[in-house]
Order: structure tokens, then sequence, then C-alpha cells
């Protein structure tokens, strides 16, 4: 079967490509859709974002947040958050084998509890994906993706104290068209190919269909397989249909549906004594749990309703999600400076999680005194995750495999609003309100499945959780000049409580942590100049939260401690610039500086930092006492800046000819939860990427070279300390980025 649907995935998009059914990405939003000045010189396009609930200007909304056009996305093939973090500033994705995370000012969900909700909510055409799982690739065929910072509980609800993350998929057109795209990457030798078709089937009725599938190998040499990880097989398809019989009504549904193997693993061996040194060189030798790598699928079902109501509109999304994945994880068996040694542990997480939700607002027609939104919201879930530990220790005379299961019921409701009053014709007042109440149960048990005793506790616990939460904010905004617009907004995030779901010995009074909030105070500027040519957007924040929730590994005790944090804060600074100063150059820079700390942190596990004297892994006692107030947050660098340079040059016979560059970096940060100044540390860095495009006038077809990470600059998303009796040779285990890789690309449309 699943050979079957590779089979159909790969002859849909070549269909596309030898037909005609073209497309690709046009040369730069910015230029194909500007407009001109009252001089004749060009603006810049227009952004339209729905961050607040409804189609808005991006220059109107008083939130910090960058939007990057689905076209963008394309251009560098962006299709995971690990290459959207290196365009928006003060993102950051932490990459291990397990479930990513993504980082907002410093604030994210550690991926060691794969139970935790996350603290920066993503959401798909309006759906609530809390689990990176709930979508294979999530950046296949887009319209826009917006990024927003900072605390969005009022309008988003669900378990943004950070932030969120609103995806919003291309739509179905008025008019018939197509598009087909093949890419083949000379480095990591596979392909990529993608394709849509879309317009009018019947009277009131459009559709759009869109498919990818991507075969390419990884950039890893295992010397224990003879292959290079990680491979990437992925099918990847999306239906969508629009009814809007009249202009009093419409429906739009959706059918998103992924499937993903990652074969092999992202992991090296490097010195615990000395600074991080990734090569692309691993071994692992045998496979006792099946395969290294996550295998999963994904579908996700919306449907969003608009009914006109005189001068109101009233909104219903309805969603239903879920997917299954399973992760195998294994150890590179190298050992820094020479030798192999025996991969003593091992594990496994299979998953599997279901969610069906419903959301219904009620919107006041705009240019009144008063505007507002009204609405509530439910959700239903179900998670199921077992863990399966296995332990060859030679030494010890032992091998045995121990597994852990966990099960939860969630669900959530809330009622929410927003008003924004006109208290002069510039000078805007706008308030926002969501009460939440969410309940959880959750049951965990532990067990030996073979050996000839137990090496982890064998435990079970089990819970209830039953929360409210109020979640305000305010925002003043004021019109300074007719295109620069100030405000400033004070607003309340939370994240609902949990259960500890994957660390053994859990018992029931370490089985639940507490829900974390957050506070936001934030001032902010945003300026269309020159006639539209220039946009200059700024904005300085301090965001605390309190019982901050994190999960840290003990390589002593060798398990996670799961709780909570007392309090930690970020406070920092984010601006953007984009400057067309002549009709076919564009310009676009965006920068931050942030300063993350812990401001009080009793029981914390042992920084690498502190003495035995200070704190005693191995000790209880020790560990309770410790407190690490003004520490740094793991994964945040003080500054994170992106540049980028697009040409568009006219030659002759009709064609041009695109050029663009972007260079993006961060300062160093620790990316190893005990913040180890050896090992621990990823430097700072500067990444190169160039795409060099030659089209016709209309670019009714391309061709193009794109080169990624070009100075082949090696960095980690994290490590940590594999110690004995794990490992008969403790080292630390990083996990890598994508080294440099180049590629050519081919498209046509119509």
């Amino acid at each position: 079967m699943r050979h079957l649907v590779r089979i159909l995935f790969v002859s849909t998009a070549a269909v596309a490509v030898g037909s005609g059914f073209a497309v690709s990405a046009q040369a730069q939003a910015t230029t194909d859709g500007a407009s001109t000045a009252s001089d004749g010189s060009p603006q810049l396009q227009e952004v339209v974002v729905t961050a607040q609930k409804r189609s808005e200007r991006l220059q109107d909304v008083p939130i910090s947040m960058e939007v990057v056009s689905g076209q963008k996305l394309n251009q560098f093939h962006t299709d995971d958050f690990q290459a959207l973090s290196s365009i928006v500033p003060n993102v950051f994705v932490e990459e291990t084998a397990g479930d990513n995370v993504i980082y907002i000012r410093g604030f994210g969900s550690p991926p060691a509890n794969f139970s935790f909700d996350q603290s920066v909510s993503l959401y798909v055409d309006g759906i609530y994906a809390g689990r990176s799982g709930q979508t294979q690739a999530p950046f296949f065929d887009l319209e826009r993706v917006e990024v927003l910072r900072g605390p969005q509980g009022a309008l988003f609800g669900k378990n943004t104290p950070a932030g969120a993350v609103s995806i919003v998929s291309a739509g179905p057109t008025d008019h018939f068209e197509g598009s087909a795209t093949a890419l083949y990457n000379f480095d990591q030798k596979g392909y990529d190919l993608s394709g849509y078709v879309s317009g009018p089937v019947a009277d009131g009725l459009t559709m759009r269909l869109a498919v990818k599938v991507l075969d390419e190998d990884g950039y890893i040499k295992n010397l224990g397989t003879g292959h290079d990880d990680p491979e990437l097989r992925q099918e990847l398809a999306r239906l969508t249909l629009r009814y809007a019989p009249t202009a009093l009504f419409d429906y739009t549904l959706k059918f998103d549906y992924g499937n993903s193997d990652r074969i092999g693993g992202l992991d090296v061996s490097s010195s615990l004594t000395g600074p991080q040194d990734p090569h692309l060189v691993r071994d692992i030798q045998g496979a006792p749990l099946g395969g290294e790598g996550t295998k999963g699928t994904s579908a996700i079902v919306s449907g969003t309703g608009n009914l006109k109501l005189g001068d109101f509109t009233l909104t219903s999304v309805t969603g239903y999600s879920r997917f299954q994945s399973n992760i195998v994880n294994y150890f590179d068996d190298l050992i820094p400076g020479g030798g192999l040694t025996t991969n003593s542990v091992y594990n496994t997480f299979p998953e599997h999680f279901e969610q069906l939700s419903q959301e219904i607002r009620l919107l006041s027609p705009t240019g009144r005194k008063l505007e507002y939104i009204v609405g509530a919201y439910y959700d239903n879930s179900f998670y199921h995750l077992t863990q399966e530990v296995g332990f060859n220790l030679p030494a010890f005379a032992y091998l045995g495999l121990e597994d852990t299961e966990f099960k939860q019921h969630a669900q959530t409701a809330s009622v929410f609003g927003q008003a924004t009053y006109h208290v002069l014709d510039n000078l805007r007042l706008v308030g926002s309100l969501r009460y939440t109440n969410d309940q959880k149960t959750g049951i965990f048990t532990g067990r030996l499945v073979y050996g000839p005793f137990p090496l982890q506790p064998l435990t079970n616990a089990q819970g209830s959780i039953n929360e409210n939460d109020v979640d305000p904010s305010v925002t003043l905004q004021y019109d300074v000049l007719p295109r620069v617009m100030a405000y400033f907004t004070f607003g309340r995030g939370s994240k609902s409580g949990g259960f500890v779901s994957n660390t053994f010995g859990t018992v029931n009074s370490t089985f639940t942590y507490h829900p974390e909030t957050s506070q936001n105070f934030e001032g902010g500027i945003k300026s269309t100049l020159f006639e539209g040519r220039l946009v200059l957007d700024a904005s300085i924040y301090d965001t605390s939260f309190t019982n901050l929730q994190v999960s840290v590994f003990n390589p002593t005790t060798q398990a996670y401690l799961t709780g909570n944090a007392a309090s930690a804060s970020s406070k920092g600074v984010e601006a953007a610039v984009v400057w067309r100063p002549i009709r076919d150059l564009d310009l676009t820079a965006s920068g931050s500086y942030q300063d993350v700390t812990y401001d009080n942190y009793p029981g914390a596990a042992c920084l690498a930092t502190e003495s035995l004297a200070q704190c005693d892994p191995s000790s209880p006692a020790s560990i309770s006492a410790n407190n690490i107030k003004g520490a740094p947050l793991p994964y945040t660098s003080h500054f994170t800046g992106n540049a980028q340079i697009h040409y568009r040059a006219e030659l002759p016979s009709n064609y041009n000819l695109d050029s663009t560059v972007v260079v993006s970096g961060r300062s160093k940060y620790f990316d190893s939860d005990n913040e180890s100044p050896t090992f621990g540390i990823q430097n700072g860095y500067a990444k190169v990427d160039l795409r060099i495009q030659l089209a016709p006038q209309g670019d009714r077809w391309h061709v193009a070279l794109v080169g990624k990470n070009l100075t082949n600059t090696l960095t980690t998303g994290s490590a940590f300390d594999l110690p004995v009796p794990i490992t008969t040779a403790p080292r630390a285990i990083l996990y890598l980025d994508a080294p440099r890789n180049i590629a050519v690309e081919a498209a046509f449309r119509f």
C-alpha cells in the first residue's frame, strides 16, 4: 500500500510537469505586485494579514510580527521551521531526534516531555496544531506564514504564552491556472516535485489540488549502514474546495494529508571536554528496535464558513486532526579521537493523536465608533504515547527492554472577545479578554518487557486537571502621521498544566505540573515612508513568565526533571526595514536583541558550571536547594538577524535575470540544557543563501540555481551528555543542521 501511494504521488507530479501545469515562484512579490507613487517610482506591495481575525494591512496591526509569503518560502525551499528561523529574528527551533520545538523571544516547551503543550502554538488554516506530528510538512503550497511574537491569549487563546505561528495555505482561484516545479539537489542527491491545479469546477464552486513528492538522501555518512543520514521521503497532498453561491455565504473545505519517512539520524559524537566539533560522519551498528528514523502520517480536515448577517459576519471554523508516528533513536557509536563503542541504549516513541475542534466568531462591521469580535471555542483530544527503552550492557551481562505507556484525554472550552473603540480619528483603544477552562485526565504505567531485572524504576501514576484561566490584553494605538502608527500594549498568556509522559519512576506526586503564565509589555512603531518605498517597523518589549514549564536531563541519575521554574523574563528590541530605492532593487533587513534569564528557579537541575559543593546531581536534597537565578535560558542568542538583496536585471530578447542573496545569523548560545561551557555552546555564525533565476517576461517558466549555506557552516540544533553506564565511552551527542547544498530548479506555469 505504501508503495502504491508513492507511485500515485510521483505520477501525479510527473504528469503536472510534463503537461505544462506550471508554476513557479514569481520573481519577488514586492516587485510583481507593486504600485507606483505620485512621482512614478514603485511602491512596496501592501501585506494583508488575519492576525486579529480580520483582514487588515500588516502596518495597521499593533503586534510585533513577521509575515513570510509562500512565494518567498518557495524561493529557497523553506519547508520546515528550522529553515524559517533563519528568516524571522527571535525565533529558534531546537532540533532533536524527537519533536522539534519552536522558541520565540527565548521561550518554548522542551521536547524531552512529549506531552507538553507548546508555548508557541501552530495554527494551520485556523486549526490548532499544538503537536509537531499534526503536520508532516507545514510549508507546502502556502499563501503566507504569520509569526506573532509575545502572548496571543485573547484571540488565539490555545496555549500561546510565548507567541503563535499562523499558516495560511493557498486557496482556489476564480480562473483556471496550474503550476509545476521540479528541483534536483546535487549534494543530497534527490528530487523535489510539486505542482497544483486550480480554478472553477461548477457554478459557485472552485477547487485547488496541490501535491508534493520529496526524495532526498542525507548529509551525514553512516559507516555502519553505508547510507547518508537522514534520508527523507515525503508525499503530501491538499485538496481545497470553496463554495460561494452568493455574496452572503461562502464555505471552504480543506483536506490535508502527509506521509513522511526520515531514515537515519541527525546525531554525531563530539568531545565532552572541548568545544563542539561537528563532523559529517557517524556509525550505527545494529538496529535492535528496527530502522533508525521517524515515520509519520497526518491528516487535517478544516471547514470554514462565513455568513453575512446584515453588516455583521458569522464565521464557523471546524477542524479534525490526527497523526500517527514512530521515532526510533540510536546514538552515534564513534568515539571522538578514534575508535568505536557499542550502542548500549536505544529507544522508540510510537505516538497516536486525534483532535476535534470548533470555533464560532461574530464580527461587527468596520468603520464605526465601536468595532468588535466575540466568539467561543471548544476542542477535544486523545493522545497515546508508548516509550520503549532497550539496554545492552555487556560489562554487566545485561540485555533488557522496558517501556512506559501514557494516555491523555483533554478538552478545552473558552469564550473570547475584542473591542476597538475609536476615541479620536487617530486614536484607538483596543481591549481583549478570553476565559478558558482546561480539563485533562492522564494515566501512566511502566513495565519490564524482558530482562533479568528493571534498570529504571517501574511505577504507575494517574491524575486529573481542571483549570480556569483569564487572559486579558489592552492596546493603545495612535496614528502619529497618516502612515505612521505607534502602539503600546499589555497582554497576558497562559498554557495549561499537564502530565509527565515519559519519565521512568513517575508517581502521583510527580505526575502533574502546573500551568504557566506570561505577561508582556510592548511598545512599537510601524511606518510607511517616502510614498510607499520604505517600510520601517520597530518594537521594544518586556515579557515575564511565571511557573515556566521545564524538562532537563540529569546525566547522573539518567532521568528528566520535569516541572516548573518559578519565573523567567525576556527583554529586547526588534526591528525590520524594507526599502525599494529603484524599481528593480529590493533591500530587506530585520534583527533583534534580547536578554533572557531565569529570575528565580529553585530546585533546578545542576548546571555544568556548578561545582559539586554548589550542586550535587546525585543528591535530591542538593538539587532541591539549587537555585540558578540569573542564568540565561538555553537556546537563546543575544543577537539574531538577516539581510536580503534582490535585483532584477532586464536582458535582451525580453528575459529577466533575478538574483537574491540572503545572509542570516545569530550570536552564540547554549544548546545543551545543562549549559556546558565546553560541548554545550554553539558559537555565533552567519550563513549565506543565493538564488539566481532566468525567466522570460511574465515568468511563464523559469530555471534557477539555488544555493543554501554556501559557506558550508556546520551548526548544531542541540547537544547533550551521553554518560556511563549508558555508554562505555562518554561523549557529547550533537544534532546537526544541514550543511551546504546546491540545487537546480525548473518550473512552468499558465
